[in-house]
């Protein structure tokens, strides 16, 4: 159960969708492809999405500090070292969906060898979960209709919905459509990514106040300490913190400090250790938790769901799981499918995926 080797195998995917919010907008998926290989023959997989708007990573970054130190550190170890590869790598600074995807493999990989499913051994609560389809801008007719489909053909009811442009009256336009277009049982919640002020903030927050929103989500930066806290007293629904608090030690600061009253957890940044850490301080803390998304393609949502459904309190809300739907392909051998509004776990040892190599040939950009 020794590691071998790790690769890492930047490939690119058009979407056929961008998604577009307030810091920034994703038109291709230059992901990162993780490998981890074993002395008795199995390989691990996992995927990094750089998002330079929010962590600095890139691309080739990803694959240099794979390529010239996390793979140094990690490869020689066994697969139950995970502490032992945490404190390695975590002597770097930044670079955490590097990190994480290393760490994601190395689970699938020890599922792979055991014979079980990541998320049993993460902890086996359940076998799926609700999705949640994330909305960015667009015209609110548009929105709608996307929106409209996304409950047609594939169940879904749970909105994300991306606002932060100025004015703000842009974003309470799109909210209250999409209210009125998909009626009262249709659970939605906004996501600024830090677009807007605080006191932006809280006046499209009460201008919103009769559409029955479920959460508010980085409407202001964090870096605004004094104002942030101030916003957050003045909502009557939960503010999850997202990429303002990615470790224990952010969350305590975010929460105590009253900057946040809910979480968001991303896997592609914290893995599956580090994502346990979050979700078990979480629970100490009694604050509700949203799996998240980092505009993962089928990979990253399946090991999204693996953590989510492994856990009751991350599995209690909708996961962020659909915004692979706005891609054109994918690498997978077979497609993930989301029916009646839930993605299930896929049957089969460790993560239960493969990696079509026709695919992977088609789409990487290394050769």
């Amino acid at each position: 159960m020794k590691i071998t080797a790790i690769e890492a195998i930047p490939f690119r995917i058009p979407y056929v969708k961008p998604l577009k919010f307030a810091s920034g907008e994703v038109h291709v998926a230059d992901h990162v492809l993780v490998r981890v290989h074993t002395d008795d023959g199995l390989v691990g997989v996992a995927e990094a999405p750089p998002r330079p708007f929010t962590y600095g990573e890139t691309q080739r970054g990803i694959l240099a500090v794979i390529e010239t130190i996390f793979a140094p550190q990690v490869v020689g170890l066994a697969l139950t070292d995970r502490e032992q590869m945490t404190a390695l790598m975590g002597r770097t600074v930044g670079n955490p969906t590097a990190k994480a995807a290393i760490d994601m493999a190395v689970w699938d990989a020890l599922g792979r060898t055991l014979g079980l499913p990541v998320s049993e051994l993460l902890g086996g609560y359940t076998d799926r979960m609700r999705v949640s389809h994330m909305l960015g801008f667009d015209q609110p007719a548009a929105m709608v209709d996307e929106a409209q489909r996304m409950r047609e053909v594939h169940g879904i009811t749970t909105f994300k919905v991306k606002v932060g442009r100025r004015p703000a009256a842009l974003d309470v336009a799109v909210v209250r459509a999409l209210r009125e277009g998909l009626g009262p049982d249709v659970v939605l919640y906004v996501d600024g990514n830090r677009g807007w002020t605080a006191s932006e903030s809280a006046r499209a927050m009460r201008q919103m106040a009769d559409l029955d929103l479920a959460f508010a989500e980085e409407l202001s930066p964090a870096d605004d300490v004094l104002g942030r806290r101030w916003l957050v007293q003045q909502l009557d629904v939960p503010f999850i913190a997202d990429e303002s608090a990615t470790t224990p030690a952010e969350v305590t600061r975010e929460v105590l400090g009253g900057s946040a009253t809910a979480l968001s957890i991303k896997t592609a940044r914290t893995g599956f250790t580090g994502s346990q850490r979050v979700l078990h301080l979480a629970e100490g803390l009694g604050l509700e938790v949203v799996m998240g998304n980092q505009i993962d393609g089928q990979l990253g949502s399946i090991c999204s769901v693996a953590f989510g459904a492994a856990h009751q309190r991350s599995s209690l809300h909708a996961g962020e799981l659909s915004n692979f739907l706005d891609m054109s392909d994918d690498l997978l051998t077979e497609p993930l499918r989301i029916e009646n509004g839930e993605l299930a776990l896929r049957p089969g040892a460790g993560l239960g995926v493969e990696i079509d190599d026709d695919k992977l040939r088609r789409y990487r950009t290394d050769v």
